[in-house]
């Protein structure tokens, strides 16, 4: 069996190395070729770079060729209009797999593949369906969530249900914690998947489209912390917004990013009567700095000004004067 992968941030590079492995092990299913995002610019000299993805595959492309196989195709359209469909029909692949890769697939483009096309989603479809339902597990508190492999159908994330695994939540994740684990139990659930594909006696499950939830694509502005906010969904925002754009406030006209905190006291020591939201109560000395929210007290320990290094409370605190007694926001 060829197979067309289709990624482009790190999430998807498990996935992809399980298929190369696969190859490797001369277990009938081939690479026939890989599909991302252009080169974007990056870091502060904005030179253009690949996509996680793309990266991976060239090193994996490498890997296989000195095993003596053949040329691995690195496709990067723009668009994924005629001559995309021609490159892909040039390297004929039977299936395609789909991991965050970030466009929508037409059925023009789907009629390349024989056998179809598979996604891996980062949720317990039919909940989350949509482009962040990592970071939407965290902002809404879930206890669960999971990975699951579906059919691609023209609807998104509405596909029937090949594969399905859910794991436990601590309550502590960010999304780059949950991603690193989304991308190794979705990279381990697809050599299965594979099989029961070739075999032909893997039967897809209908999702349940009245129980359907959706999530859209993250802003930078969603970082921005609304102190009215209670310290439990102002924590959870933080960990949802880890690695990006980052929870931020404002001091002293400076943008300060809030990298690490946890809900602390429920009311305030100071002003149980009327709590000032973002206010900067002072310091616990086991838990860090102590901040007002609309309902308890949020506990910080991580800290950054925009054009500074992460800190942790105590070197912040060493380098700002009046921090204590001052208002977020």
């Amino acid at each position: 069996m060829r197979i067309l992968f289709a990624g482009s941030p790190a999430i998807a590079v498990p996935a992809l190395e399980t298929l190369a492995e696969l190859e490797l092990a001369d277990s009938g299913f081939y690479l026939a070729g890989v599909l991302s995002n252009p080169d974007s610019a990056r870091g502060r000299r904005g030179r253009p770079e690949p996509t996680e993805t793309a990266a991976a595959a060239a090193r994996l492309g490498e890997n296989l060729r000195r095993e003596g196989r053949p040329p691995l195709a690195i496709l990067k359209p723009e668009r994924l209009d005629s001559a995309a469909r021609e490159a892909v029909a040039a390297l004929k692949p039977d299936l395609l797999i789909s991991f965050a890769y970030g466009r929508i697939f037409g059925p023009r483009f789907l009629s390349l593949f024989p056998q179809g096309g598979i996604n891996i989603h980062p949720s317990l479809l039919p909940k989350y369906r949509g482009a962040a339902p990592i970071p939407a597990a965290i902002l809404n508190r879930d206890r669960e969530t999971g990975v699951t492999i579906q059919r691609l159908a023209r609807e998104m994330d509405a596909g029937d249900i090949l594969l399905q695994e859910s794991f436990p939540l601590s309550g502590r994740e960010t999304a780059a914690d949950l991603s690193e684990t989304a991308a190794r139990k979705g990279a381990a659930l697809l050599p299965g998947v594979l099989r029961g594909l070739a075999r032909g006696d893997l039967a897809g499950r209908p999702q349940n489209h009245g129980e359907a939830s959706y999530c859209s694509l993250i802003a930078r502005e969603d970082g921005r912390i609304d102190w009215s906010r209670s310290a439990a969904e102002i924590d959870a925002g933080i960990r949802a917004f880890t690695p990006w754009p980052l929870s931020f406030t404002c001091h002293g006209g400076q943008e300060l990013f809030i990298l690490e905190g946890t809900p602390g006291p429920r009311m305030s020591p100071v002003s149980e009567i009327n709590p000032v939201p973002g206010l900067v109560l002072g310091i616990n000395k086991a838990r860090g700095i102590q901040i007002q929210t609309g309902d308890g007290i949020l506990e910080v320990t991580r800290l950054q000004y925009r054009t500074k290094k992460a800190l942790d409370w105590r070197a912040f605190l060493n380098g700002v004067k009046n921090f204590a007694g001052s208002r977020l926001g």
